[in-house]
């Protein structure tokens, strides 16, 4: 007990300071992203912010979670920023969950999700999928559990009362089974999305939703911890600020699909694209 009366105010004092250092640290040069492996546009967007950020002195740090687990991290003011969130319907129901994050910015608009099939397939419509569900195997390949387009996937089965089951695993693992498929010309359903540089490398059509289980065009949104525009308003500008056509997104995922480095990919194309990088560094 003799030894308590030294050791409490030690203690105090060092918890003091790493509350301190937090405190510092979210208004430092340190800035952390969430970001969804295996989602294209995500990973290619992270990824040209890092490079951007990291020439303007800031220390950028990706953290690859789930979009539940990102959106939660933020929430607890964890985590700075997510570039990957989709409304008004993929992300809806999980942004909602967390009312005090910040939108900063649109980064695309004109982000799409549903089901595809391979061009040579001859159906067009969600709603004619029960006439060759054989053909099909009755399977819809999916990606991850829990991912808003998989919950929307599971919508489409019920709303269209379809005699298929999803199968789940991975982003990857969709792709891979689904080029192995074009490859022998089989028939194969997939839950994809737009932008994604998989349109680009095989000849792919979404089916018609006429039930609008999939909602139509949606917007690429970023989203912050509640106080960080108060703690880098600059940052919360350039956020504000980035934006991406049609153009521009095709061609840094098609540059980011072939890279094994995607760093050094997201750099040269920083490098290429000054007007557009200085339009996003511009300040208010």
């Amino acid at each position: 007990m003799k030894h308590l009366k030294y050791i409490i105010p030690v203690f105090l004092t060092v918890i003091a300071g790493m509350l301190i250092s937090c405190k510092q640290l979210k208004n430092s040069k340190y800035i952390t992203i969430g970001m969804v492996d295996g989602w294209a546009e995500d990973v290619a967007m992270t990824h040209v912010a890092k490079a951007i950020l990291d020439e303007q002195g800031y220390h950028v740090i990706i953290q690859k979670a789930s979009t539940d687990m990102i959106l939660a991290s933020m929430n607890n003011e964890d985590t700075d920023l997510f570039m990957g969130v989709w409304l008004p319907y993929t992300h809806a129901s999980k942004v909602n969950r967390f009312p005090d994050l910040k939108v900063l910015g649109t980064n695309y608009d004109a982000g799409r999700i549903g089901l595809v099939v391979p061009e040579y397939v001859p159906v067009n419509s969600v709603a004619d999928l029960n006439r060759y569900k054989d053909r099909f195997n009755h399977r819809i390949i999916g990606i991850e559990k829990g991912a808003g387009l998989t919950t929307a996937a599971d919508k489409a089965i019920r709303d269209y009362q379809l005699d298929y089951s999803q199968v789940n695993s991975s982003t990857i693992a969709m792709i891979t089974e689904l080029q192995n498929a074009i490859r022998q010309k089989q028939w194969m359903v997939v839950t994809g999305w737009q932008p994604h540089w998989m349109f680009g490398k095989m000849k792919l059509k979404f089916l018609k939703d006429p039930e609008k289980t999939f909602g139509d065009a949606e917007q690429i949104k970023t989203y912050s911890r509640k106080s960080f525009a108060k703690d880098h308003p600059e940052l919360a500008t350039f956020f504000s600020n980035m934006y991406y056509t049609d153009a521009d997104m095709t061609d840094l995922l098609t540059r980011m699909e072939y890279s094994k480095d995607k760093e050094r990919t997201a750099k040269l194309w920083v490098k290429n694209h000054p007007h557009l990088i200085s339009s996003w560094l511009k300040k208010d």
